[in-house]
């Protein structure tokens, strides 16, 4: 009389696999293929199943593993880089993403049986309660403060504020944009030019009115002296710089972009 053997269930081949390698205590990395293929044949054959969905997904598995078999016993390949290429390689790794992803569904299963023993109830306070609001202790709260102390309190804030306004700069005022008109300034130079033929540098600086009227009358200097319709001397390092007009320049046209600050 044969006796009958009950078969553990596997939610797939690589769940199977997984309890064989445990079983057998081996690691992971270093699956004999030929003892786990063998034990993996014997349940093949065992198996009583009229799905052949589920039979067909453990007969893929169990042609993966003869063929790691067979290329386990040929001359092993080299990468790219030299190495020797391990043909378990492929499936160690599908069986430690599975076996991840199990674990994972342990603690999942845990949390939920953990949140079954969880019961809220809905609050039920009467609206009364709900708007109570304990009064305020006006002296309690006061304690020994007095207005004199407040002031002083006041006093040191304002103090502090102060002393964050910078002296210099908080006593500025609106910086207003200060534009020149190129061509007034131009034809202005041009008949002082015309007017004294020789005269100091220093005194026409002196004659403008602002700081962006001496950069503009400098720029229109430096313009006739490029064209040639005047020329410079200087006698000394710091001595007075003395321009003069040449006649064969005088009716040249003098272009000049517009500045401003």
């Amino acid at each position: 009389m044969a006796i009958p053997i009950k078969l553990e269930v596997f939610e797939g081949p690589l769940d199977l696999l997984l309890h064989l390698i445990d079983r057998n205590k081996v690691d992971i990395y270093d699956i004999p293929i030929v003892e786990i293929t063998e034990q993996y044949m014997d349940y093949i054959r065992q198996m009583e199943t009229e799905d052949m969905n589920v039979m067909s997904e453990f007969l893929v598995m169990a042609a993966t593993l003869l063929d790691i078999k067979c290329r386990m016993l040929l001359p092993k390949e080299e990468t790219e880089e030299g190495e020797e290429e391990d043909p378990r390689a492929e499936l160690v790794e599908k069986l430690l993403e599975y076996k991840m992803c199990k674990y994972m569904s342990y603690e999942l299963r845990d949390r939920m049986v953990d949140a079954e023993r969880s019961f809220y109830k809905c609050p039920t306070l009467p609206k009364e309660v709900a708007d109570y609001r304990q009064p305020v202790d006006y002296e309690e709260l006061i304690g020994d403060m007095t207005l004199a102390k407040l002031h002083e309190i006041f006093r040191q804030v304002i103090k502090r504020q102060e002393d964050k306004i910078d002296p210099v700069r908080s006593t500025f005022g609106t910086i207003e944009k200060d534009e020149i008109d190129m061509e007034l300034k131009t034809t202005f130079v041009e008949a002082y030019v015309r007017s004294h033929r020789t005269f100091s540098f220093r005194k026409l600086l002196e004659k403008q009115n602002s700081k962006m009227e001496v950069i503009v009358t400098f720029l229109v200097i430096l313009e006739m002296i490029k064209t040639g319709r005047i020329g410079i001397e200087q006698e000394d390092t710091f001595a007075d710089i003395i321009i003069t007009a040449r006649d064969a320049h005088d009716n040249a046209p003098l272009q000049l972009t517009s500045v401003s600050e």
